[in-house]
């Protein structure tokens, strides 16, 4: 059997980074982006704006693609992350059961404890941002 695929978001306004604080293993606890598993019958871009539908109650635009970690390590569940900049179209966010805080970071000014390789995406995220 193959590896599952999810996707992240990188949530950008106004030079700060929306993150949230698991409230699951694996990684409870700790920062991550906003994402989750693509479901058989949909696009990792339709994935990627239902999943913050439901873990942020927002929609949200794709703005740019980032790239796809793949590192066997990664994730202790195998996952591979199709990760993407998306811009909220509202303010209104309500994080469901799979996180219990949620806080905008500057870009520059990261926790310490993030999960997975959610660190090595935001420095990925920032060199394509900063080249717009």
């Amino acid at each position: 059997m193959g590896r599952e695929v999810a996707v992240d978001c990188v949530i950008v306004k106004d030079g700060k980074v929306l993150l949230l604080k698991r409230a699951h293993e694996p990684f409870e606890g700790y920062w991550v982006l906003p994402g989750g598993h693509v479901e058989r019958n949909e696009t990792v871009e339709e994935a990627a704006v239902r999943e913050m539908k439901e873990e942020l109650g927002i929609d949200v635009e794709l703005k740019k693609f980032v790239g796809v970690f793949s590192d066997p390590d990664r994730d202790p569940r195998g996952l591979v992350s199709v990760v993407f900049i998306a811009e909220p179209k509202s303010d209104d966010i309500k994080i469901n059961r799979e996180a219990y805080e949620y806080k905008w970071f500057p870009l520059d000014e990261l926790p310490e404890e993030m999960g997975f390789d959610h660190r090595k995406i935001l420095e990925r995220a920032k060199e394509l941002l900063e080249l717009q």
